[in-house]
């Protein structure tokens, strides 16, 4: 694999990176040595019994690991030691809503996944990402006004080729939606190795690096904000 290679992981703890952000295809992340479906603790698998579309089951399978790998490169705990959780805002119970790192309440987390793709942060404070296929067009158009900026649904709309745009405004939405706030930092860009619209809140994203060191994005990232 050329995206997520095998290199080796700093065993002490406190000696990672401050944030790490990865995008992959699910099928790059369950052929990643340091990662395997045996890593998902036995309430994550009784979640994943429930989903009966096995392309499905893969993306969550393959975000939920690629979580771990991003928890791994911050704490510096090897893979294997990183147990995330879930808590839901709403009703307060576990096992399903945002998750989060028991061992490091000081750290965001947060993955997506899409139709054969993953993401997954990890950095200090709010975070939350998302992805989608570049080839997705959100709508309809009359609930698209209902949860995103009007003016900026308009204003993608007077453009010859309105999907992208909507696209990307989608993604940003979800973003700042996981990472809790909207006034964090929030940057979007088209990961066009994997046909990918990303996301990112509340991580530098100049500052987040994948696996290999390469540079997060392949393109000059927008400026942040809404």
């Amino acid at each position: 694999m050329t995206s997520l290679p095998p290199t080796p992981l700093p065993q002490a703890p406190g000696q990672g990176a401050a944030a790490v952000a990865l995008v992959a295809t699910t099928a790059e992340v369950l052929a990643h040595p340091e990662l395997d479906e045996r890593l998902l603790a036995p309430w994550e698998r009784r979640r994943l019994a429930g989903i009966r579309v096995a392309a499905r089951r893969d993306d969550v399978v393959a975000a939920r690991l690629l979580l771990r790998l991003c928890a791994s490169r911050v704490t510096g705990l090897p893979p294997d030691a990183v147990e995330p959780a879930q808590r839901c805002p709403g009703c307060g119970r576990d096992g399903h809503g945002r998750p989060y790192l028991p061992d490091h309440p000081e750290l965001g987390v947060s993955y997506s996944h899409a139709d054969g793709l993953a993401a997954a942060a990890v950095g200090p404070g709010p975070v939350g990402i998302d992805v989608e296929p570049l080839t997705r067009r959100p709508g309809p158009l009359p609930v698209l006004r209902r949860l995103l900026p009007a003016d900026a649904v308009d204003a993608a709309c007077a453009g010859p080729d309105p999907g992208p745009a909507l696209l990307r405004l989608w993604v940003r939405r979800e973003a700042l939606f996981k990472a809790g706030r909207d006034d964090v930092r929030l940057t979007a860009w088209t990961d066009h190795r994997r046909a990918a619209v990303v996301a990112l809140a509340g991580v530098d994203a100049s500052a987040a690096r994948p696996a290999d060191g390469a540079p997060l994005s392949s393109g000059p990232a927008p400026p942040s904000g809404r």
